[in-house]
């Protein structure tokens, strides 16, 4: 085996050891919360030695923000694609709020992962302030350009509406899933989207 062939697999095999630590993390916040997350835990979840947790992660925080910006740039992903918005308003703006509610409504691990940064959020702000710069500052810096492109919409603050937008969807998340309260707060997707649409292309009116 040549040696360029030997550094592939040593690197595919380092790659492989930070997914399974990422995944043995993940598990372990989403069981004991930030604080009471143990290093030891992670690498019996990951199957690997604490040494090699501790050679691929400095530290639980630097563990913790590398699952946050892996999660980040997974959902970004999933949501907005590699492409930059372009189309009829009520088109785009209704496939990119399905995308997203959707997985938001159905991913059931990303919804501890929430719960965990709720609770947490007192006693380590940073970390939710990461959470916020990773995921909820580059989707509403496109979402607010796409609304600037479109002078025929009308909207007199386009940065202000995609607060409504996305405050709306988080909410709806947060009252039904994190906290249990569908049948308090009912309120169909497809109604609240809707809602959403509507509001926003009836600026021009």
């Amino acid at each position: 085996m040549t040696r360029i062939r030997i550094n592939e697999v040593e690197r595919e095999s380092s790659s492989d050891k930070v997914e399974k630590i990422l995944q043995g993390a993940m598990q372990e916040f989403l069981a004991h919360g930030y604080a009471g997350a143990s290093m030891d835990r992670v690498a019996v979840a990951a199957s690997v030695s604490k040494a090699t947790v501790y050679s691929h992660f400095q530290d639980k925080e630097g563990l913790f923000k590398a699952l946050v910006e892996q999660l980040a740039r997974k959902r970004f992903e999933s949501v907005f694609g590699t492409e930059p918005l372009e189309g009829e308003p009520r088109i785009v703006l209704r496939h990119l709020l399905t995308k997203a509610l959707t997985q938001m409504l159905n991913d059931k691990e990303f919804q501890g992962f929430q719960r965990v940064l709720i609770g947490e959020s007192a006693r380590f702000p940073e970390l939710s302030q990461l959470f916020l710069s990773c995921i909820a500052k580059p989707g509403s810096e496109i979402i607010t350009q796409y609304l600037v492109s479109r002078p025929e919409l009308n909207i007199p603050d386009p940065q202000a509406m995609v607060w409504i937008l996305m405050g709306s969807i988080v909410h709806l998340v947060i009252a039904q899933e994190i906290m249990h309260g569908k049948d308090i707060l009912p309120m169909e997707s497809d109604r609240l989207i809707n809602a959403l649409i509507h509001l926003i292309t009836n600026c021009a009116n």
